[in-house]
């Protein structure tokens, strides 16, 4: 079992910057690409930003593409999601999740998630 605990989200304006965090525990943490999804209530849950085990490969959302970056830290056993010019329409719960195999965009392609961190930004 592999253990996620998400932190760092909040209450921001338009143009402002968060840093996610998420945590793992349980299993060896470099085993696992990771991913970071995004949802708000009633909607389906939406891709944001993967990255491979070892960090060297990453993929974004179109939506989220230059603004966010996400990157590891396999010494810490902590992945981040570094989000800058937030808009109104970022507002939702991110959760990140891991796999153990390549990057996927793809949810249900997961093994594991965590519970999330709500993401608000006024506009």
């Amino acid at each position: 079992q592999v253990q996620l605990v998400e932190s760092g989200g909040g209450l921001v304006q338009a143009g402002a910057s968060l840093r996610l965090s998420c945590a793992a525990s349980g299993r060896t943490f470099s085993n696992y690409a990771m991913g970071w999804f995004r949802h708000t209530p009633g909607k389906a849950r939406d891709f944001v930003a993967t990255i491979s085990r070892s960090g060297g490969g990453t993929y974004y959302a179109d939506s989220v593409k230059g603004r966010f970056t996400i990157s590891r830290d396999n010494a810490k056993n902590t992945m981040y999601l570094q989000m800058n010019s937030l808009k109104p329409e970022d507002t939702a719960v991110y959760t990140c999740a891991a796999r153990s195999g390549s990057i996927s965009y793809t949810p249900r392609e997961y093994d594991y998630w965590g519970q999330g961190t709500q993401v608000t930004v006024s506009s």
